[in-house]
């Protein structure tokens, strides 16, 4: 789907997970192109709405580390986003993971490895909780819509590898607190989001990364935290050659 058919409230309080967590099942939200679009978040225009990909050249690929505690499996893996149109531009870029070729919803400007992010995460939520897909799209969306704060933060803070003198602006959001349905998913009413970009950094996405924190809200110990975390980019990669694409990282939401 083109980027033309997420319009007006899939750009506002569903802007970024209307792209990011199936298209297709927020675009049926949109109202006539007629009507008044609400303000959009700026943390939502920051992660969602900015051409994160600008000024990245062809066969360009960035690398990403990615660490998942567990539950519900340990992963240690290399995240890859091939750009293959300069700047993005086609919207055309491959995300691979350890399982091969990954079919990443596109249509908005964002660097696609947040919604691949999103995507598994939103999955995983369902998987652990046996809750409803879209519920958990609908906790982030509005979470993300409410207005977080955008806090300046630097790379030596954050404790980021690849961080040293990158300054950053971060997102945190917790979706679930004050959730009146919290008690079915009790152990994740806690659960935190952190988003953190930097224009310095091609692609501008430095770290992504959940946690759900131990008793006692301690996520000083959490029991679990999953981590997607630059490492660098790569110039003049030749495009694999073709292979099966996994579409997802768990069935879509119905359409």
């Amino acid at each position: 789907m083109s980027a033309a058919h997420v319009v007006f409230r899939a750009l506002a309080t569903a802007c970024a997970l209307a792209g990011a967590l199936s298209i297709n099942a927020f675009a049926a939200d949109a109202p006539p192109a007629s009507a008044a679009a609400p303000d959009i978040a700026p943390a939502e225009r920051l992660l969602f709405m900015q051409p994160h990909m600008t000024g990245i050249d062809p066969q360009t690929e960035l690398d990403y580390a990615v660490d998942y505690s567990g539950p519900p499996a340990k992963v240690s893996d290399t995240l890859r986003v091939l750009v293959m149109s300069p700047g993005n531009n086609k919207n055309d870029a491959r995300v691979t993971d350890r399982t091969g070729n990954v079919d990443v919803p596109g249509g908005l400007p964002c660097n696609p490895v947040i919604i691949y992010f999103l995507e598994h995460d939103i999955a995983e939520m369902q998987q652990l909780t046996g809750g409803q897909r879209r519920y958990f799209q609908q906790r982030v969306r509005l979470a993300l819509a409410a207005g977080p704060a955008v806090t300046p933060v630097s790379g030596e803070t954050l404790g980021i590898k690849n961080g040293k003198g990158v300054k950053a602006r971060q997102i945190v959001i917790q979706p679930y607190l004050n959730d009146p349905n919290a008690d079915r998913f009790a152990q994740y009413t806690g659960k935190r989001y952190t988003f953190v970009i930097a224009d310095d950094v091609p692609g501008r996405v430095l770290l992504i990364r959940t946690e759900v924190p131990g008793a006692g809200n301690d996520f000083a110990h959490p029991l679990q935290k999953e981590t997607i975390a630059f490492q660098g980019a790569l110039k003049n990669i030749s495009p694999p050659a073709s292979a099966p694409v996994k579409t997802g990282n768990a069935p879509r939401a119905s359409r």
